[in-house]
């Protein structure tokens, strides 16, 4: 990508109300555009970021079995009344709407009936079973308040599985692999010394829930964090009998704030049985189908990921999910042969299968050039320049890292690659 062709530009103009880093670096950087409160347009470089997101959960998915699906944003109230989930008072924030011949349809928040409902049709045996079935799709909640940039939205993509399976055992065994592949998609995002498993409300289905906390001063939630067990437990299920039932000393306990970038659920027969979800076992028996939910925003996690890791100059991707791998800087571009060098070597970049955005710009001085290579915050810089030029060299620096280097091209090359 040439940034001299890149529509999006950076800006110093951020709406009044926005309060959030994520989303006042993200809106500065040119990474999105906010539509209203809790909503927000992916630009060029935000969706770049976000479709290396989705890809890391969807690799992880996969590996645990996960079969991708797209479901449908538009819900039939019909399916949703058999489970009471319709109704305003049941579920508070949904968004709903009609057709022009007064069919009342909602807008899905999230989708454990719907596909019920298609399993149904694909499920008679055991030998159909079990099943693990995502999608990454698009979920509306009327939230009250949306004061966290793309960390709380009112329209936003999520990554939502659903297990189903024959026996309770089967289930666990797919619960715990589920635990292990969100702490790997965390990790891989850069959240990973930040990220607990963390002990939540199971609700009726089960004794807990387990939520992923990302520590951060702006967190909605409040956390105590074993770091040696690398657990932590909810505020709204810290107690005395929960900490024994989990073998937790509250003296060795640390208070932290802290984001939920994902959770899991073990939801029981409660949606199979109200919408008929059965197969016939080994003896020819009707059993009821155990199901579970996983869930990831992405948006949430790219949100939080910039929550964590910026500075005074705006924001420093880690590697897997920076917008590009390298950032190449020209400056003196006005110079015949800093352009010729810069060229070749975004040439040489691309033959080696290397993301790039270049800035070939001949608009901006060498401070802006910097100053905007700092705000986007691609991870790694290369510089090239009149000085550069004469030494046969290039500037080379990491963007969470104050010192650069000078190298030759092909010891530059081997480092980026």
């Amino acid at each position: 990508m040439r940034q001299s062709n890149l529509f999006t530009k950076t800006t110093k103009n951020i709406p009044k109300n926005e309060t959030s880093i994520n989303a006042q670096l993200l809106i500065k950087a040119g990474f999105i555009h906010k539509e209203m409160a809790g909503v927000y347009s992916f630009l060029p470089l935000g969706l770049k970021v976000l479709n290396k997101i989705n890809n890391i959960i969807r690799e992880e998915m996969n590996v645990i079995g996960g079969q991708e699906v797209y479901l449908t944003v538009l819900q039939d109230k019909n399916i949703w009344k058999k489970t009471d989930r319709w109704d305003d008072k049941v579920v508070d924030n949904w968004f709903k709407t009609k057709l022009k011949n007064d069919t009342e349809l909602g807008l899905g928040f999230t989708h454990e009936e719907p596909l019920t409902a298609i399993v149904r049709n694909h499920v008679s045996s055991y030998k159909d079973l079990p099943k693990y079935i995502y999608q990454i799709q698009t979920k509306f909640r009327n939230e009250i308040r949306s004061k966290s940039g793309i960390m709380r939205c009112r329209e936003f993509l999520m990554k939502d599985l659903y297990s189903f399976s024959r026996t309770q055992e089967e289930h666990n065994k797919f619960y715990e692999k589920s635990k292990v592949a969100y702490l790997k998609i965390y990790k891989r995002c850069g959240l990973g010394d930040n990220t607990y498993e963390t002990f939540a409300s199971g609700g009726v289905f089960s004794k807990y829930s387990h939520e992923f906390q990302t520590l951060t001063k702006t967190g909605e939630d409040t956390i105590y964090v074993d770091e040696k067990r690398k657990i932590a437990v909810n505020k709204e299920v810290f107690n005395d009998e929960v900490l024994e039932n989990l073998g937790l000393n509250k003296g060795e306990l640390k208070e932290e704030r802290a984001v939920e970038v994902g959770n899991i659920f073990t939801l029981g027969t409660k949606y199979s049985e109200l919408l008929g979800l059965k197969f016939t076992d080994e003896k020819g028996n009707k059993k009821t189908v155990i199901m579970g939910s996983y869930g990831i925003g992405p948006s949430r996690v790219m949100g939080t990921i910039i929550e964590l890791n910026n500075d005074s100059k705006g924001m420093l991707w880690p590697k897997e999910v920076s917008p590009f791998n390298v950032h190449l800087v020209l400056l003196n571009s006005d110079e015949e042969v800093v352009k010729k060098v810069g060229e070749e070597f975004y040439n040489t970049l691309q033959k080696n299968g290397i993301e790039v955005l270049y800035d070939d710009r001949q608009d901006k001085s060498p401070g802006e050039k910097l100053a905007d290579s700092d705000l986007i915050g691609i991870f790694q810089r290369v510089i090239i320049s009149k000085k550069t030029v004469e030494k046969n060299r290039f500037e080379h620096k990491f963007r969470n890292q104050k010192d650069f280097k000078l190298l030759a091209e092909k010891e530059l090359l081997n480092l980026i690659k």
